[in-house]
C-alpha cells in the first residue's frame, strides 16, 4: 500500500506542476531565457551539450546489456537465478516506460511543437499545452515528453528492486538516474528541443512505470545482501 501511495502523490505532483507552469507559462519563459533571435540555440553550439546529447542512452543501454547477461546466465548459473526477475525487469522497465509509452505512444501522438519551432523563437508553430493540438502540420516525434530526459532517467531502474534490502546502492541509483535527466534534459532545454515540462514529465513518466512494474513484479521480495556478495 505505501508504494501504491507513493505512485499517487507523484501523479498528483506532475499534476499539479503542470497546471503551475501552465497559468505561468513558465515553460516559454525559461526557454525565452537561452533564446537570442538570429542566432542558435546555446545548446547546438557548444560542444559539451552535443556531446551530452550524443552520449544520452549509453549509461541504461549498460544496465539494459547487463540485465539481459544476467537474465541468461541465471538459467545456468546457480549464483545469479534469483536475480533472474530483476534481469527481466529492467528489460521490460526500458521498453515499456522510455520506449513504448513515452517514444511511441506519447511523443507520436501528442502533437506539441518543440521550443525551436514556434513563432516567438523563429519557428512557424503557434504554442499548445500537450492536450492541444497545435502543429500547422502532422508530425512525428514531438516536443512532449522528452525521449532523451525519459532514457536518461531510466538510469534510476536498479532503485526499484535494490531500495528494500539494499538501500545505499539503490540510493546511488536513484540520485545518478534523477542528476543524469536532469543534465541531459538541460541539455535539450538550450538545444531549443523540449521545454522544462517536457523533461520534468519524462522522469516523472518514467518513475511511475517503474513503480508499478515493480509492483506487478512483486520486487519487494528480493533475493537478500548474501547473494550478491
Amino acid at each position: 500500500m505505501k508504494r501504491i501511495h507513493e505512485l499517487v502523490w507523484i501523479a498528483i505532483g506532475l499534476i499539479v506542476f503542470t497546471l503551475i507552469t501552465w497559468q505561468l507559462d513558465l515553460d516559454r519563459v525559461i526557454s525565452a531565457f537561452f533564446y537570442t533571435s538570429g542566432q542558435q540555440w546555446p545548446g547546438m553550439t557548444s560542444r559539451f551539450w552535443r556531446l551530452i546529447y550524443e552520449v544520452t542512452p549509453w549509461p541504461a543501454l549498460l544496465l539494459g546489456g547487463g540485465a539481459f547477461v544476467v537474465l541468461l546466465l541465471g538459467f545456468c548459473w546457480e549464483r545469479l537465478r534469483s536475480w533472474r526477475r530483476q534481469g527481466l525487469f529492467m528489460l521490460l522497465f526500458l521498453a515499456l516506460g522510455p520506449g513504448l509509452l513515452v517514444n511511441v505512444v506519447l511523443k507520436d501522438n501528442l502533437v506539441k511543437p518543440r521550443p525551436r519551432e514556434l513563432i516567438e523563437f523563429g519557428g512557424p508553430d503557434r504554442h499548445t499545452q500537450f492536450w492541444q493540438q497545435g502543429a500547422q502540420e502532422p508530425r512525428q516525434n514531438n516536443s512532449f515528453p522528452s525521449g532523451h530526459a525519459s532514457i536518461a532517467f531510466a538510469v534510476m531502474g536498479p532503485w526499484f528492486f535494490l531500495r528494500q534490502r539494499h538501500q545505499q546502492m539503490a540510493r546511488v541509483f536513484l540520485a545518478g538516474g534523477i542528476g543524469w535527466g536532469a543534465v541531459v534534459g538541460a541539455a535539450r532545454i538550450l538545444q531549443g528541443g523540449h521545454f522544462f515540462s517536457d523533461v520534468v514529465w519524462a522522469g516523472g513518466l518514467v518513475y511511475l512505470v517503474g513503480g508499478l512494474l515493480a509492483l506487478c513484479c512483486s520486487l519487494d521480495s528480493s533475493p537478500p545482501a548474501a547473494n550478491i556478495s
